[in-house]
Parts: C-alpha cells; structure tokens; sequence
C-alpha cells in the first residue's frame, strides 16, 4: 500500500464516545467529542477560500480550502464516526472519490480485480482512462469468489467489488472476497452506495476501504453532488487527502453543508424505503406481465442467505429491477408511462425514480459485459422513495397496463434490435 512523506491534515482516530453510539445517534448529532458546547445547532456553511494565519508558520486550522474546510471537516467527522473509522476524505462527485483512491494505490503495471456487474462510471473509468496509463483490469463475477482468487496475480494491488450491484443487485460476500485479499496482500474496496453505513458495514467483514457517491442515499434529497472514501487505515487516508490536495478535487462547502443535513435522516429514510421497496417488490414478483424481479428482500432471490447475513436489520435498500414481458419496446413504454414515479439518471432520493441503466448510468459498459452480467436493454432500476408505496404501486400498474396494451395492438416491430446507440454504446442523451 503507498504511503506518503508529505504532510496532509491530520485527521483524529475514532473515540469512545462515538462507537457508543448508535448510526441514527450519529448520523444526527456526528461525533460527541468534536461538537462545540456552544455556538449554532446546524454545522455553518464556511464559504471562504482562505483563512487568515497568526503569523508566518502560525495557523488555528485549515489555510486553504482546496485542501480543508470547516464544514467539509464535519462532514467527515461523521461519516468515519458511522463505520467506526478516523473521518473519511470527502469529493466532489462519487467518481472523483474512486478516481483519487484508484490514484493513491495503483501505478503504471498494476493490476486490479473489478467486479462485472458494477455502476457503469467505475467500468468507463479503468477501461478508457486508467488503461491509458499502464493500469489493467480484469472484470470477473465477483459473486463467484472462486473467480477473484483465480484472477489476483503478483501485479494485483486492489479487488474492487460493489454489493448490491448496480443495477442487478446481485451480491458479493464481503468475508469470503476479503480471506482471498488479506492472503494475497491485495487491499479490498467496497462501493457501499445503496446500502450506505446504516444497513451494511463492510469494514466490520473485512473490507480495507468502503467507497461512496454520497449524491445518492446519504444526502437523500437530490440537491448536491459529493463523494466519499472511508477507511481504518490511517496512512491510507493521508495518502488520500494528499492525492486530493493535489488534484482539487474536494467537495465544495455548500454541497457538504447540504450533504450534512440529509445525512441526519439517512437510517430513517433507509428503513422506510426499505420496507416500502419490500411491498413493492412482491407485488412486482407477482404481477402476470412482470418478467423477473431482482431484489435481495424476496424469498426465492439467490442470494438471500449472503443478503441476511450482510445486510443489517433485515433490510435490504430502497433499489428494485425488474424485466416486464414485451422486451425493451414495453420496458421503454412503461417508463415513459410512469407519472408519479420520474424518469431521471439517478438512485437514493426520498422521490420514487425510474432509470433505463442500459441507456443512463451504464450506456458505456460494452454491451457483452452489460448482457453477462443480466444488464439487458429492457431491464428497469426502480429508486423507492418514501412516498405512500399504495401510489407507487397505483402509478407502475398504470404503466405496466399502458405498456401491455401497446404491446398488444402492435402489428409491427416497434425496435426489435438492440436500443440505438453512438459510438460508445450510449445514447445522445447518456452523458455519464
């Protein structure tokens, strides 16, 4: 694992007084220890690029603010003290988060073990970026640990895994993947964006280093964009915020103040989309025009012992997919039928959303790593909210009626061939 020589913020380890607490304890209030006993309830926002020093050398904190920020510095505090780790390092963008770590640990003529069916940004960046400078990468089915073990050779530096996956939600088991990587000397990473610290603590089964886009659940409400890194590892953690201070690529203040406040009610929000996404679910599963269901919750899903094992308190995120009969041509009608639930390129908000992966989030995955892994052109990723789930349902069935009904009057092929694609696989309006 690199390390550096170079001096970065300190960042204090966890205390007592937070691993007291439970996750809604600390989501509300963060660390005990770091909270002022006196001052304003809600964290400030520290709109300032710099900050006056005593004297030459003399400083109270940070002096530049592409490298700390107040607000950015609490934001932190809370989301290391949720996994029992020293603050995390906070991003821009979810991206930004993995391409620093990718940076902080990977060099020309290493190798990295990723997960096929992963968020479709994380494929994009190791095979058209990173490849460029002399990283490789090997895609295996990571719920086959069987299949990472027989790809770590001596170059290996990282095994990347993602559990659910995005979009088909399939299931790692974090402890088998980490006996394999802890043997061979390999740091284990595990994007942890859909069940966030409140229903799964990968550090807790192994994992070196759990990797968030904070835009999606944390923050909750679709008003910031952020990204996270979190780890035990302190020298791993100052490599990163030297790597970010280089690279100016932290989270701006106001984005992190925003992300503070959704982060509060982030186990709350978690536990009623949850319970939501279940009912809707087995509704789906037993709807006559739906095809397949994808979600850890259901009885015959083939990974429910790996789901009850990992996921905490029974519950399994607020993320369902699902096939409807007809193919693509009824998939695309029922999400241009929806009303209440929106057709967006996002997940995690306390709004119902609906996405098409193959044209949105994972458009530039090649299509034979999208159809081995069950990412087909008519699979739908459906983003519970918190709404009453009685009018999610009302509004699906309207849609899935809508799209039957076209399917049935049709005497002629509505797009029997693959969605129309560029040159990357995506559509003119995929910009991710």
């Amino acid at each position: 694992m690199s390390t550096s020589k170079n001096p970065t913020t300190s960042c204090s380890t966890r205390t007592g007084a937070a691993k007291a607490l439970s996750a809604s304890t600390i989501a509300l209030h963060g660390p005990l220890d770091k909270r002022r006993p006196t001052g304003p309830l809600i964290t400030p926002i520290v709109q300032s690029t710099t900050y006056t020093q005593r004297a030459v050398g003399e400083c109270d904190g940070p002096t530049y603010s592409r490298v700390g920020n107040p607000t950015v510095d609490q934001l932190e505090a809370v989301l290391g003290a949720l996994e029992d780790a020293p603050p995390s390092v906070c991003f821009g963008t979810g991206l930004a988060a993995e391409t620093a770590l990718f940076l902080t640990l990977l060099r020309a003529g290493d190798h990295a073990v990723i997960a096929d069916a992963i968020y479709g940004g994380t494929v994009r960046l190791f095979r058209q970026v990173l490849s460029e400078l002399g990283i490789s990468a090997t895609f295996v089915d990571s719920s086959d640990i069987a299949q990472i073990a027989a790809a770590v050779t001596p170059r290996t530096k990282l095994v990347f895994i993602e559990t659910p996956a995005n979009p088909t939600l399939k299931l790692t088991d974090i402890q088998g993947v980490a006996r394999i990587t802890k043997a061979a000397g390999v740091t284990l990473i595990v994007d942890n964006t859909f069940l966030t610290p409140a229903l799964q603590r990968p550090l807790d089964l192994g994992a070196d280093v759990t990797v968030y886009s904070t835009t999606k659940h944390i923050e909750g409400h679709s008003t910031s964009l952020g990204g996270a890194v979190t780890s035990r590892d302190e020298k791993l953690i100052e490599r990163l915020r030297w790597i970010r201070k280089c690279t100016g690529n932290i989270q701006a203040p106001f984005n992190a103040f925003l992300t503070i406040q959704g982060l509060k009610t982030l186990p709350l929000r978690l536990k009623e989309q949850s319970r939501n996404a279940q009912r809707i679910a087995e509704w789906l599963a037993s709807h006559p025009q739906i095809e397949t269901v994808y979600y850890p919750g259901l009885k015959d899903f083939p990974q429910r012992e790996i789901a009850e094992r990992q996921h905490i308190g029974g519950l399994h995120g607020g993320v369902i997919s699902f096939e409807i009969k007809g193919g693509t041509p009824a998939g695309i009608k029922l999400l241009n039928s929806a009303k209440l639930c929106r057709l967006v390129e996002h997940v995690g908000s306390v709004e119902t959303l609906l996405t098409h992966p193959a044209s949105m989030t994972h458009a530039d995955v090649p299509r034979e790593q999208r159809e081995r892994v069950g990412l087909t052109d008519g699979l739908i990723r459906l983003s519970v909210g918190i709404e009453d789930p009685a009018d999610i349902i009302a509004d699906l069935e309207q849609a899935i009626a809508a799209a039957a009904q076209e399917t049935a009057n049709s005497t002629e092929t509505i797009a029997t061939g693959p969605i129309a694609t560029g040159s990357k696989g995506g559509v003119a309006c995929a910009t991710r």
